[in-house]
């Protein structure tokens, strides 16, 4: 069941009415957990039991922990829980990838290996909330947060159903509190939430997948040779597809949960106005680069230990968030280059840390940054390093000859897209959605928003998968 579909409006508006009935907050929330199993069970039920193993093992590991008093013990059952979770992550989704790697070392070496062939199904959203589960689990092992009161509350945290999926990646501590007492939205809430579902929709559905999507798809697709033009325009409409298709699923997530009376933190602030790469990833995917920095990041030893041994850590933590995304090679290119990125901005800033851009300097070097960012999306949508390097070589204008794809329509469309996103980015720069609203008229709001739903629903399609699934 996904956002973008007639199913989860129906789904939906039967949560809100059961949540607005006069019943106890417990009932209530036991009903907000049987609900969120029934969305994931819509893709594929027996993967229910997956949820169930991670929120069981996690539970009872964390009340292990605050119950041992010798250190070995603690360490036993935080060495469980991430067991159990890395395992599961690591053999439905990197099985097949080790497989297929190990056998073409075994091949490359001259050995014949030859293993048998096995469909593994990747279940929806495990790299999600296997992180979300594992902060529970490390935050109460590295005492910063005590456990869930009671396993209801826990198993709530894990499985609602609008963070379930593809974020944003929570923690307890941002929303188990939320469920120690009575929730529902006030009126207030309950348009704005619906607003932001309104705009998380038209992002996903008019933008990412009626215009931006059949560009990149044509290009990168194809066998075809793009020239300059097209392997640009491509990358560009891949670069707001991919923004517009997780950060409407996002908004629409954030929405949700707010028409049901709780709080969950932004994951994405204008990332294509960021001046500088650590400023990128302070917007883009929040909840994300903030788990890496505060699970893998400073414990690698972050920035404590001299140069050295920052750039190490850096390097390892964008390779490892590369690899989170998929079980290929192009995903770890596209990590280890935002790695050197990262590392050429610190080593930059420490030696020209007084300087100042002015206004133009200050736009240039943000034009700069998604100039940069664009090359690293050209190995995230590829599906090969083959077709990566050509799309690259036709970016530089070294293809010869060049095949023409896009028509002029795709170009003209899509760099509209783009531009109009990349124009909106830096006017939101430094401001929030919630502000400009409070302070735009009423009957503007109503128009924009009308006319968002009325985008919507001609261009409502097959109602295709957020990209962020396959992760």
């Amino acid at each position: 069941m996904v956002f973008n579909s007639l199913s989860f409006i129906v789904f939906f508006a039967c949560v809100l009415g059961l949540h607005s009935l006069p019943l106890s907050w417990t009932t209530r929330k036991v009903n907000l957990l049987l609900v969120s199993y029934l969305f994931y069970s819509a893709w594929n039920p027996p993967f229910v039991i997956l949820l169930w193993i991670s929120t069981v093992v996690d539970w009872y590991a964390a009340q292990g922990l605050v119950k041992a008093r010798r250190q070995a013990a603690r360490h036993a059952w935080m060495l469980l829980s991430v067991v159990a979770n890395l395992g599961m992550l690591g053999y439905f989704k990197y099985g097949q990838f080790l497989l297929e790697n190990f056998t073409a070392l075994m091949n490359a070496a001259g050995i014949a290996f030859h293993p048998a062939h096995s469909d593994i199904v990747l279940p929806v959203g495990i790299s999600f909330y296997t992180f979300a589960t594992m902060s529970y689990t490390l935050d109460v092992y590295l005492r910063r947060a005590a456990p869930a009161q009671n396993l209801l509350d826990y198993a709530l945290f894990v499985t609602f159903f609008p963070h379930l999926v593809a974020g944003p990646i929570m923690r307890p501590t941002e929303l188990v509190p939320q469920f120690a007492v009575p929730r529902r939205a006030t009126p207030a809430q309950l348009r704005f939430g619906l607003a932001l579902m309104t705009i998380g929709l038209f992002n996903k559905v008019v933008l990412a997948d009626t215009f931006l999507s059949p560009v990149a798809e044509r290009v990168y697709d194809s066998a075809r040779i793009p020239g300059a033009l097209d392997a640009w325009v491509a990358t560009l409409a891949f670069s707001g597809q991919i923004f517009c298709d997780f950060a409407g699923y996002s908004t629409t997530a954030i929405g949700a949960a707010l028409c049901l009376g709780f709080a969950m933190p932004d994951n994405f602030r204008f990332p294509y106005a960021a001046v500088g790469f650590s400023d990128f990833w302070r917007r883009w995917h929040i909840t994300l680069s903030s788990w890496l920095r505060d699970y893998l990041y400073i414990p690698l030893g972050g920035n404590r230990h001299g140069p050295r041994r920052t750039y190490v850590a850096l390097m390892t933590t964008m390779l490892l968030g590369g690899l989170w995304h998929g079980a290929n090679w192009t995903f770890v290119a596209w990590g280890g280059l935002h790695g050197l990125y990262l590392s050429a901005e610190r080593a930059l800033k420490a030696r020209f840390g007084s300087y100042r851009p002015g206004p133009f300097a200050f736009v240039m070097l943000g034009l700069f940054t998604y100039t940069l960012v664009n090359i690293t999306w050209v190995f995230f949508r590829a599906k090969t390093f083959g077709r990566a390097w050509q799309i690259l070589k036709g970016m530089a204008g070294a293809n010869r000859p060049p095949e023409p794809i896009l028509s002029t329509f795709a170009l003209l469309s899509a760099l509209a897209v783009v531009g109009g996103i990349l124009v909106a980015h830096w006017l939101m720069r430094s401001r929030t959605l919630e502000s400009v609203v409070a302070r735009a008229p009423a009957m503007l709001v109503g128009v924009v928003w009308g006319l968002m739903l009325f985008a919507i629903v001609i261009s409502q399609g097959e109602g295709s998968a957020f990209i962020y699934f396959q992760f």
